[in-house]
């Protein structure tokens, strides 16, 4: 089978991941607007790195772990009877901890950084900031968080659309269905005629479009998935 996997918040949340906004609209205290478009950095990019160092510094203290529903998913992945794209709204590495081979990161990732001169991408376990260096060129006060922001393109979307118009079936887990474009995915399957399943622990805003739906943790029903398949 050919498999298209879009997994959101939802799957991280039950390691121990913040989801992106709460319902008072704040990200971990912030606004969106403050900490997550490019305005926001170049207006106060000290308080865009802080936030982002804290995220990335809980990230890798030891107390988050890839929970069953990555570890189903890392299983399918490396299964050689069926055809696996597993896209992520996630910006954390908890797919590629669980063994997950590939892994499209379609807003970035928190344990790399991007350098604004020179583009180039690399590696990023520790704090970065105004005085930080570019590994790549060796400019100083370059280096921003590899997190696609508000306003910016996300990454792989031909890719993403292409294996969604050949799949058999497009898979939500742990999506709100609204954050686009990822929340019309499930539209792009339906109108090339691929079946549609979404798992989520309560409904989203984009339920109603799946051909079917499965209720409960992600931890609980993506391994039972996963066995049936």
């Amino acid at each position: 089978m050919n498999l298209v996997i879009l997994t959101g918040a939802g799957i991280s949340a039950e390691s121990g991941v913040p989801t992106f906004r709460g319902p008072d609209g704040l990200w971990e205290g912030h606004r969106v607007e403050d900490v997550a478009t490019p305005e926001a950095f170049e207006r106060d990019p000290l308080l865009v790195h802080t936030f982002y160092n804290l995220r990335r510094a809980k990230l890798l203290d030891g107390t988050i772990h890839p929970n069953p529903a990555h570890l189903a998913l890392a299983k399918l992945a490396r299964s050689k009877e069926h055809q696996l794209l597993l896209v992520t709204q996630n910006i954390d590495d908890l797919h590629e901890r669980a063994g997950s081979p590939e892994v499209l990161h379609m807003h970035g990732e928190l344990l790399k950084s991007r350098c604004t001169d020179c583009g180039a991408v690399t590696p990023c376990r520790e704090d970065i900031g105004r005085s930080s260096v570019c590994p790549a060129c060796g400019h100083i006060d370059c280096l921003r968080p590899h997190v696609v922001w508000f306003g910016e393109m996300p990454i792989g979307l031909d890719e993403i659309g292409a294996a969604i118009s050949r799949a058999d079936l497009f898979v939500a887990i742990g999506t709100s269905g609204l954050v686009y474009p990822a929340a019309g995915f499930v539209s792009w399957a339906r109108q090339a005629g691929v079946r549609t399943l979404e798992i989520n622990l309560e409904e989203s805003a984009g339920s109603g479009t799946f051909h079917e739906t499965r209720r409960g943790p992600a931890g609980e029903i993506v391994p039972q998935w996963v066995a049936e398949l």
